[in-house]
């Protein structure tokens, strides 16, 4: 490319970063490349580089802006007064004649282009340092929207070069190492997107919390993204598992987090252009922003970039209100979990509890400790000590010179891709966002301790709490002939565990996700009108609110909630466990005690497979049955498959998998498997003709030796009683693993044993057992057990 001062951005790529920046040469990329295969991008040109040096020099400013940044270096200046007086500097210059005519001449032709006259465009700043591979530059720049006519492009322009010297950008140079006369700036020019009438937010091609690849993260608001790129809202969040993608039939959606959405940035009224923040509607704040076709075409498209650019991307969207056109307006290079090792996992715990004070999203997955600084106003900023825990309402990029210098940070509003997000990522900072509260809650001083070691949700606890790191390669990790699978509950941390080499999931607990995501009972879904608690319909009334009816609400929402657990290990198989609640658990959720009704041994009582055909619960089991079905079905997840727990006798047996073919999942039809939990002593009696009605059984430890030893296991006098290696135990586990075998179907083990005691995964080892489910955190020192013991059976055959 040549020195021209302005192109269009369809005549950009991607190498021309040192003539047009990295925000510019990635939109030039997009269009030449991509919107000939069908993603939008909006139209619109660029001042190169070369322009800008143009604008220096014509202007004499060089030697001026050098001194200034060589005061500052020496001390003689604040940061604060250096970058002011190289602004003004800049700010008192004029645009070269002959740029200013090529500029006009460019927006003259765009608006030919756009059909209308005056159109209104985003001007945006590019610095040739930025989207780099190790460095984001995310918001050191400005952006003006909305932005209409000539004159006002000139000035959005000029506006764009001084901000080449905003406080946070000198210090985001500086942390770098970036010098000052290494960088130029170009300025582009879009057509904007109605989305101001619309919606709009980012979207990464991985999980930024974990870096698991095989998933879309979108955050999403109405009106304009700053929202969603400053983190000012906690907006809504969406996820979509991209290897199913290449089916069309499926709709692969993981994840619908509904944000408080408080606020939304529009245009400002009348044709002066600009923009202003006003106030959600209660219907946008209780909505979706985005339906299930936005989410799945933004999902496709983030696999299409993400393959044309060869790396995980880090993207901006926008929704035409007027035209419902959906457009991508910036896509850039992820430059944080690219860099890390696939091979080495680092985990973090807490050694003891403290009394939680806040929670929102967790950035990042480690712990951090110290004072926390409440500053609410960005005027207060000097007031910060270095060291503590940063506690603001939000961030941005003005934020940068204290956030480097902050243990931890903490914000009321924000979302996963907020800007205190993106910084806290990059600087490897722990950090919990969109907390609502924590400036009313947290008092400055007081001790806190940070901890975004439990998956999507970060907490915040009073007090300095200890804790534990642990780092390992996973290509270190032994092969086993065994295949070691997981043991799994909340949807909200099965991305953190995806670099186990882990062979699936050997139990995913279905009333986690019912208690943690769906909160309803089953049968209030059904019969809502039985309610009679004022708060409790009310409950139902907004939980359900963007679907026809609760019932709805409940299939999609443990739909979603199975669909993020089976993603991680996918197509390896997930053995997922139909709800296994007491009925003093089953009460507890919404709606739940006028359908339940209390047992003087809930242990025993009605729970697993009698309730599944028992009229009491049979339509609420029916919404179970179709949440499966959506997730095989809907989702493409086939490799779920379904485990019945707590089956007493055959002919139950045979009346449980009746109601699942009345509802569509017959075993054995596409494949699928079901399971049965060996766990009562019948099962291990009768075990070959529960064999002829399964694909497999699972062995649960806790209620079997509970069982067999007639101990209660929640007992605390009869503790040391209760023990999965006693000889009673271990002999029914013995037989039955024999049994299944010579019956030709697998046998495995989800409950806890294999996890306390390493010796017991060696004794199933010694049984030949096809799998052990482990809990996350023990699957690393568990793992070379077996290996070992493996081993010594070799020798002794």
């Amino acid at each position: 490319m040549d020195a021209r001062s302005v192109v269009w951005l369809e005549d950009v790529r991607a190498t021309d970063v040192s003539e047009v920046g990295g925000k510019n040469a990635s939109s030039g990329e997009l269009i030449h490349a991509l919107v000939g295969k069908g993603i939008r991008v909006p139209d619109g040109f660029a001042t190169t580089a070369a322009a800008f040096r143009t604008f220096l020099a014509w202007n004499q400013l060089g030697p001026r802006l050098s001194g200034v940044a060589s005061d500052y270096q020496a001390g003689k200046l604040s940061l604060r007064s250096a970058g002011a007086a190289m602004r003004s500097l800049v700010l008192g210059g004029k645009i070269p004649p002959e740029l200013e005519e090529g500029i006009r001449a460019k927006y003259q032709e765009l608006a030919t282009r756009a059909g209308r006259e005056d159109p209104a465009v985003a001007v945006r700043s590019s610095a040739t340092a930025e989207d780099l591979p190790d460095a984001s530059f995310a918001g050191q720049q400005e952006t003006f929207l909305n932005v209409r006519g000539e004159q006002q492009v000139l000035d959005a322009c000029l506006r764009c070069y001084a901000s080449l010297f905003t406080d946070r950008a000198i210090t985001y140079r500086e942390l770098m190492n970036f010098g000052e006369s290494g960088v130029a700036l170009s300025v582009g020019v879009q057509l904007m997107v109605r989305s101001d009438i619309g919606a709009s937010g980012v979207m990464f091609s991985l999980d930024t919390e974990t870096g698991f690849p095989r998933v879309a993260v979108i955050s999403a608001n109405w009106g304009l993204g700053e929202t969603v790129v400053q983190g000012s809202v906690n907006p809504d969040k969406y996820g979509v598992f991209k290897p199913l993608l290449a089916f069309p039939d499926y709709s692969p959606i993981i994840e619908k987090t509904k944000g408080t959405k408080l606020r939304k940035l529009v245009y400002r009224p009348g044709d002066d252009g600009g923009t202003v923040l006003v106030d959600n509607s209660e219907s946008e704040q209780r909505a979706f922003v985005l339906q299930d076709p936005d989410i799945v075409q933004l999902g496709r498209w983030a696999v299409q970039i993400e393959n044309h650019y060869g790396c995980p991307m880090d993207m901006e969207w926008a929704k035409d209100g007027a035209s419902g056109e959906l457009f991508i307006v910036q896509a850039r290079p992820e430059t944080v979990q690219a860099r890390k090792s696939s091979t080495m996992l680092v985990t973090h715990r807490l050694t003891e509890q403290g009394r939680l004070l806040v929670e929102g999203a967790a950035i990042g997955d480690s712990i951090a400790s110290g004072p926390a600084c409440v500053i609410k106003q960005a005027s207060d900023i000097e007031r910060f000590i270095d060291g503590s825990v940063l506690v603001t309402e939000q961030t941005d990029p003005d934020w940068m010179p204290v956030m480097k210098r902050a243990r931890a940070i903490i914000t009321d509003r924000g979302g996963a891709t907020s800007h205190a997000a993106i910084v806290s990522r990059e600087l490897g900072i722990t950090a919990v966002v969109g907390t609502s509260n924590a400036t009313s809650v947290i008092e400055d001083g007081q001790s806190v301790t940070v901890s975004c070691a439990d998956g999507d949700t970060g907490h915040v606890f009073d007090g300095i709490l200890a804790s534990e790191t642990e780092e390992i390669d996973l290509g270190t990790l032994p092969p086993t002939r065994t295949d070691v699978m997981l043991t799994i509950a909340s949807p909200a941390a099965a991305f953190k565990w995806w670099r186990l080499p882990a062979r699936g999931i050997g139990l995913a607990r279905m009333e986690f996700v019912i208690n943690d995501m769906v909160r309803l009972h089953p049968m209030a879904s059904v019969f809502p009108d039985r309610l009679t608690d004022v708060e409790e319909r009310h409950a139902v009334t907004e939980l359900a609110n963007d679907y026809d009816n609760p019932a709805e609400y409940f299939v999609d929402t443990l739909a979603l909630g199975l669909a993020k657990l089976a993603a991680p290990f996918h197509p390896a198989p997930v053995i997922v466990r139909l709800s296994d609640f007491k009925t003093n658990e089953y009460a507890h959720l919404i709606g739940g005690s006028v359908f339940e009704q209390a047992e003087a041994n809930p242990m025993i009582g009605l729970r697993g497979a009698s309730r599944y055909y028992h009229p009491q619960y049979r339509p609420g089991f029916d919404l179970e049955c179709r949440a499966i079905k959506r997730l095989r079905e809907h989702c493409g997840f086939t490799n779920a498959m379904v485990m019945v727990p707590f089956c007493r006798t055959v002919d139950e047996a045979d009346r449980v998998l009746a109601v699942m073919a009345d509802n569509g999942l017959v075993r054995g039809r596409d494949g699928l498997q079901v399971y049965m939990m060996c766990e009562i002593p019948s099962n291990v009696v009768l075990a070959e003709q529960f064999a002829s009605r399964f694909d497999g059984f699972s062995v649960g430890s806790n209620d079997l030796t509970q069982l067999v030893l007639g101990v209660d296991r929640d007992s605390a006098q009869l503790a040391a009683l209760f023990d999965e290696r006693n000889e009673a135990v271990m002999t029914m586990i013995r037989e039955v693993i024999r049994k299944a075998h010579a019956s030709g179907i697998r046998i495995g083990i989800c409950g806890q044993a294999p996890s306390n005691f390493p010796e017991f995964a060696e004794f199933l080892v010694g049984e030949g057992i096809d799998s052990i489910s482990l809990n996350p955190d023990s699957f690393l020192r568990t793992v070379p057990r077996i290996a070992m013991a493996e081993a010594r059976l070799r020798k002794s055959d």
